[in-house]
Parts: structure tokens; C-alpha cells; sequence
């Protein structure tokens, strides 16, 4: 076989004259930030623009040239870059601009380098899919889909979250642009979008979607939370009749989306899925049934007031859509593990099968024993015989915020997944529903980390193994783009929210030094700027700046201003220098009225899904506690006595990897063995709550936090302590 070739382009080729001399750039001074194309999908033969931002940090100008490696047979059209890029001291920046085309559909690796002279002061690389060259043209709308039939009732589930006015719901993908949906940041309730994911998911053999229902409140009439993908969109799109849907109904938030009695499920929620659901031509039917899906049914043991209350219900319910003309309803229970114990209690409470939303697989597996970790839940489900399934198999998993074990099944290989899946379904008894359907996951669940719909990484790759497996059509095909016909963008919105919050993230990250700064100290926030600024600046000069959040104020201090703990908080991103792992030390003043707060947090890097990483202060049983975990949620700190109320206190905590101690006013007031280093993690710092919103939150004043990569000595922190304002 041929070996592929890649090609080294130096966008500029002759070296000239450095204002600050190449041994004196150092590689944190000058920083390459968002190397990406500006759409989410290329193609090949068409140009495609790619751009970066180079940063100077450091209080030197500096001169740079940039050098582009691009894959064999992709070629540079034009490009800004083919000059010195000359920056200036302190936060100067220079925009880098390419247009590149390949002249074959392929998958390969730009990498980007920064050299001063011949050394390479900052690099990043860019996997990119061209996807198959195609004749742009204009178009009034999207062409009709043209589905494929299947052997199967394949089900995609659809988790709508994407709402404009929810921005922060696409965060985790400016950590991984990687994964940047074929229709960019778009609004989900745009029929428009819902019409693109009808054609893509008819056309690769997706039968259905599965939406995620979320109710608003329980005990009246039915209000929803992300309703709009539904309501918004598909319902009111062109081609809501070339595919059919169902609802899970999200039944985890306990005294919000179940039900508070069996009246209010029988006279509101049932009655509002009969006449705008299940009575709809759209919705899926099978044996004359339609099909619910229910996550977490067993909290209908609360609700209902025991186990047999939700049998007599669900019940209730399948009589309640005979007498509406059908012949029942299939109800299926979510779960995601073996122990027979849950699944007997689920065929106590009368639901017809078992399925799974996603698969969890510890230890970051690879994509080989992803797929045999899979295949082992499934027939060991069906080994056990209490319950029947319908399968589900899984893409990928990161978490919302990267937290515990991450991994994806590459296209290829999840096409042979699919292929050991379907392969199963066939073995099943016939007469159950799972010998007929099988569940992906999941269509877009972008910022959780598992998604097939097409996007930037892959391109459509998830969606052909799905149509190579299950349809009876011809491999061939053609996937359009928007841009393909002359439609869209649908991101707009999106677009100008994170323009706007990329300008509010260089004021955070403006570099501020006070005098004296210690040695050891990454983090410094003194809450003095005006009382109308939005941010928190960091004074060690590391950048580290904090975003108030809406309605959080400020408050005189012990010196200055001070943050006021009320429920707001500052939310400082996340950045590696915030995960010190050999040594720590937190300190901060604090003050407060409230006696006997109990796991209230004025500072906090520990999060459910990582909660054996990070450190946290605040008060547990009135005491001032540190914690710094092992284990989940594991060696907490508490002072011997409570915190002294109405005056200002100094805190400290540290840790050198051997001891942790906790200090007030100076003075020990506990410590306790942990061996071995502190665990990072990739969550913001919170400062004056547990995180954003959270009832958690210390109530008082917080003022002069500072966080160091080494634990202080005890003469240090008494020195602190005793210093005046």
C-alpha cells in the first residue's frame, strides 16, 4: 500500500531579524489559541478557511513565523501568514487566516507551528474531514428526504437541549471543537433544524426519535422544560411526516418532573401525552401501542406511594389508551446494569421491558472493549431472563465536564458493533418488541459526549455505518450540507453570544500584578474593582480572573471590597494551574452572622462525577472544613470548634502531599493524614458558593482568597493571619 504523504508548507520562509531574540521566547509567552476551520464541515474541492490567534503574553514584543503541515494533496489558496507576525508586549494578538483546498474526499492532521528562529515556541493540531466534493447550488429549501428501508425499527434518541436562550449548554464543546455539529451552535427550536435531522436520520435508516421529556413541575397542568425541539420545531416542520418519534419521559428531578400522586398523573400528565403525543399520526405505534419510555420509573415508588400504587397506575394508564382506541401502551423502564435484585423490583412495577439510555464503561476503555463491554451488558441481560429488552448500543461517553471514564468507538468500529447488536436482536423471541427495534445512542448528546448526527470530526461516518448495517439500499449516496443548497447559517445567535463571551474572557484574563507577590501563588482575588465591574481579576499576574454571576455583589470588606455570599458567586475557568497536585494552600478572610452552617462552600474545585478530585473549603456543623478527596467525596477537615461569628476570621488549609491542616486565625486547629498528590480535574473554581446556583453556599462576606501550588509554613499563615489590613 502506498504510504500517505504529508507536506510541510512555510506560510513564511525566510527568517528574519527576531525583536526579542529566540532564545529568549519562551513558549508560555507566546500562545496559539482556536486553530479550526469557520465552519463546521469542509468539503473537498471547495476552499475552506481556517484561522488562529496568536497571543504575546509576555512584557517583550515578539516575532514569530508561522508554519502550516498539511496532509498530501491538500494545498493552500491564500493565506495573512506568509509575512513576520510581529506582536507587541502584554496581550498583544494577531488573527492568522488560510484558505486551503483538498482535492480528495480524506481524513487527515493540519498542524500549526509558531517558530522563533528554528525553535518552535507554540504549536496545536487540527484533524479535519473533507467529505465528498459535491455541486453547490440554490435551492428555495431542504430537498425532500428519501428514506431507506430497514430491516429493523432503528431509534435514535434525541436529548433537545439546544435552545438559543441556553448558550452555556455548548461550553463543553469550546473545549472540544472537535465536535461541532454540522449546523454549528444552532437553535433547536428552529423547524428548519428539526427538518435537516429528519432528512439525516431517515435517509441512514433512523427510524424514530426517542425526545427527552422533561416535565417543569408536578401536581397541575403540564409545563415543560426543553419542549421546544418538540413543540417548536418538529411539530411545526415540512417533514414531520417522514419520520416518527416517541418521548422518554426524564423522571430523575424528584418533586419537579414526576408526578405528586396518582390523580395528577391520570388527570394531567397522561391526558397531556394522549391528546399532544400519543393520538398524533407522528408518534410511534407498534402493535397498536404506542411506546413510552420512562427514565428512572422506579422513583414512582415515592410518588405513588409504594410499589403495588404504581402497578394499579401503570395500569390505569394502559386502559386509559385502550379506551382512547388503542390497543394498549408498551412502557419501558431505563436501566443500565445487571443486578437482578432492580430488575425484578422493575417487573414488580408492571413495565413490559427493560433498555438502556447509555452504556457506562469504567476505566476508559478502547473502542475494542467498549464494544465487548456492551455486548456482555446485553446478553447477560438476556441470560438472566427477568426482564425483556430492547437494546440499546452506545457511540461514546465523556460527561458533561470530562469526568470519570471517557472513550468513543470510531465510525468503523461501531459500524461492527452494530453489526454483533443486530445480530442479537435476531436471537430474541419474535413476539417481543426487542427482535424488532434497536436504540442508538445517541443522536446529539454534544456536550455529554455521545452523538452520531453529522459533525465535524467524522462527518457522516456514524450515520453510514448505521445505513450500512440496517438499510436495504445501496452504499451510495449523497449527504447534503446547508451550505451545499444555500441555506443557513442556524447559529447566529450562538455565534455572536460566544463572540461577545470571548471578549469578556481577554478582560479576565488581563495580566494584573500587585507588590510583593509570594512565591508559590497562582491565584489572587481581592474583589476590589468597581462596584458595577462583571469580574474578579487575579493579582498573582497568572490571569486567573473570575466572572461574577447575575446578581452577585460586592460589599465592603477588610479591606476594600469583599464578595457577598448570598447565593452568587465567581466562576474562574478552568486552567491546569488551578489543579496543583504536590502541594496546596487556600487561604482567605471570611464573616459572617449565620451560626451552624452545614455543607455551606465559599471555595470549591470538588463536583459530582469527580468527586475524588480537587479541594474545597467552607463549613460543615458550623466548623470551617477543608477536603481534599482520595475517594469520593472522601478526608474532610474540620476545625476543632466552630467558626468565631461578627468579625472577620482568616482560614487556611494546606496540604504537602503527606498532611493536610486547617488553620484559624492562625492558629492549627486539626489535621489529618493523606498521602500522596492532590487529583486534577477540568472544572472552573467557584468562589462563594459550591458551584453556579447552588443552595449550597456560605452565607457572610469573603474577601482576599489566595490559592498557592506549595503548602505555607505555619510561621507564614500566623504571619497572614496577624498582618493588618
Amino acid at each position: 500500500m502506498k504510504k500517505k504523504l504529508f507536506c510541510a508548507v512555510y506560510v513564511f520562509l525566510v527568517i528574519t531579524p527576531l525583536l526579542v531574540s529566540s532564545a529568549e521566547i519562551k513558549a508560555t509567552q507566546i500562545e496559539l489559541h482556536d486553530f479550526l476551520p469557520v465552519r463546521p464541515m469542509s468539503r473537498a474541492q471547495q476552499a475552506v478557511l481556517l484561522s488562529s490567534i496568536v497571543l504575546n503574553t509576555g512584557d517583550e514584543p515578539a516575532e514569530v513565523a508561522a508554519k502550516l503541515t498539511l496532509p498530501d494533496g491538500v494545498r493552500v489558496l491564500r493565506t495573512n501568514a506568509d509575512q513576520p507576525i510581529k506582536l507587541a508586549r502584554g496581550d498583544s494578538e494577531a488573527l492568522l487566516t488560510w484558505e486551503v483546498e483538498s482535492a480528495t474526499a480524506q481524513a487527515g492532521v493540519l498542524r500549526l507551528e509558531l517558530l522563533a528562529g528554528s525553535k518552535v515556541v507554540a504549536q496545536q493540531s487540527l484533524r479535519m474531514q473533507f467529505l465528498p466534493a459535491v455541486v453547490p447550488r440554490k435551492l428555495p429549501y431542504i430537498p425532500d428526504p428519501e428514506p431507506v428501508p430497514t430491516s429493523l425499527l432503528v431509534g435514535a434518541h434525541n436529548c433537545p437541549l439546544w435552545e438559543t436562550d441556553k448558550p452555556n449548554m455548548w461550553l463543553q464543546l469550546l473545549k472540544h471543537p472537535e465536535r461541532t455539529p454540522a449546523l454549528g451552535f444552532y437553535a433547536q427550536e428552529n423547524p428548519e433544524v428539526a427538518d435537516w435531522e429528519t432528512k439525516w436520520a431517515v435517509e441512514h435508516g433512523v427510524s424514530f426519535f426517542i425526545y427527552c421529556w422533561y416535565r417543569a413541575n408536578q401536581g397541575g397542568p403540564v409545563q415543560l422544560h426543553y419542549g421546544s425541539g418538540i413543540h417548536k420545531a418538529l411539530f411545526k416542520s415540512r417533514f414531520a411526516g417522514k419520520m416518527k418519534y416517541t418521548i422518554m419521559w426524564e423522571n430523575q428531578s424528584r418533586g419537579q418532573a414526576g408526578v405528586s400522586n396518582e390523580q395528577d398523573l391520570m388527570q394531567n400528565l397522561l391526558p397531556f401525552w394522549l391528546e399532544n403525543y400519543f393520538m398524533q399520526p407522528g408518534y410511534l405505534k407498534v402493535d397498536g401501542k404506542p411506546v413510552l419510555f420512562i427514565y428512572r420509573p422506579e422513583f414512582l415508588i415515592q410518588d405513588l406511594g409504594g410499589e403495588t400504587n404504581v402497578v394499579k397506575a401503570l395500569d390505569k394508564m394502559r386502559q386509559a389508551c385502550r379506551d382512547a382506541g388503542f390497543a394498549g401502551l408498551y412502557i419501558l423502564g431505563e436501566y443500565r446494569g445487571l443486578d437482578p435484585k432492580h430488575l425484578k423490583l422493575m417487573k414488580r412495577l408492571g413495565l413490559d421491558y427493560t433498555f438502556a439510555y447509555c452504556w457506562g464503561i469504567a476505566n476508559n476503555p478502547t473502542p475494542e472493549e467498549a464494544i465487548q463491554k456492551q455486548m456482555e451488558y446485553i446478553r447477560k441481560t438476556q441470560e438472566l431472563r427477568i426482564l425483556p429488552q430492547v437494546v440499546t448500543v452506545s457511540q461514546a461517553w465523556s460527561g458533561w465536564r470530562d469526568e470519570g471514564s471517557i472513550w468513543k468507538i470510531p465510525p468503523a468500529d461501531f459500524e461492527r458493533l452494530l453489526r454483533q447488536a443486530k445480530d442479537f436482536t435476531a436471537t430474541l423471541p419474535k413476539a417481543e418488541l426487542g427482535s424488532r427495534m434497536l436504540l442508538l445512542d445517541n443522536w446529539n448528546e454534544w456536550g455529554e459526549g455521545h452523538y452520531i448526527a453529522p459533525y465535524r470530526e467524522y462527518g457522516f461516518g456514524y450515520l453510514d455505518a448505521v445505513r450500512n448495517v440496517f438499510a436495504s439500499a445501496p452504499p451510495q449516496h449523497e449527504d447534503l450540507l446547508p451550505e451545499d443548497v444555500g441555506l443557513g447559517p442556524y447559529d447566529t445567535a450562538m455565534r455572536q453570544h460566544y463572540a461577545d463571551r470571548a471578549r469578556f474572557n481577554k478582560i479576565l484574563a488581563q495580566k494584573v500584578v500587585t507588590s510583593g507577590v509570594p512565591a508559590g501563588l497562582v491565584g489572587w482575588w481581592t474583589f476590589d474593582e468597581a462596584a458595577s465591574d462583571a469580574v474578579a481579576l487575579d493579582y498573582s499576574g497568572h490571569r486567573h480572573g473570575g466572572a461574577l454571576q447575575v446578581q452577585t455583589t460586592r460589599a465592603p470588606g477588610r479591606s476594600g471590597s469583599a464578595l457577598v455570599c448570598d447565593g452568587g458567586s465567581v466562576v474562574v475557568p478552568e486552567h491546569p494551574e488551578l489543579s496543583p497536585t504536590n502541594g496546596l494552600t487556600i487561604e482567605c478572610w471570611v464573616k459572617t452572622d449565620v451560626a451552624g452552617q452545614n455543607n455551606w462552600w465559599m471555595i470549591n474545585r470538588v463536583f459530582g462525577g469527580c468527586a475524588n478530585t480537587g479541594y474545597r473549603l467552607g463549613l460543615v456543623g458550623g466548623r470551617p472544613c477543608l477536603e481534599i478527596p482520595q475517594t469520593n467525596w472522601s478526608h474532610s477537615l474540620a476545625a476543632s470548634a466552630p467558626l468565631p461569628l461578627g468579625r472577620w476570621v482568616h482560614l487556611a488549609g494546606t496540604f504537602d502531599k503527606h498532611t493536610m491542616r486547617l488553620y484559624v486565625d492562625g492558629v492549627e486547629q486539626g489535621s489529618l493524614d493523606r498521602s500522596g498528590p492532590i487529583k486534577p480535574n477540568h472544572m472552573h473554581l467557584i468562589l462563594g458558593n459550591y458551584d453556579v446556583g447552588c443552595a449550597s453556599h456560605f452565607v457572610g462576606l469573603l474577601d482576599d482568597v489566595r490559592l498557592y501550588d506549595r503548602a505555607l509554613s505555619p510561621g507564614e499563615i500566623r504571619a497572614h493571619a496577624a498582618a493588618p489590613p
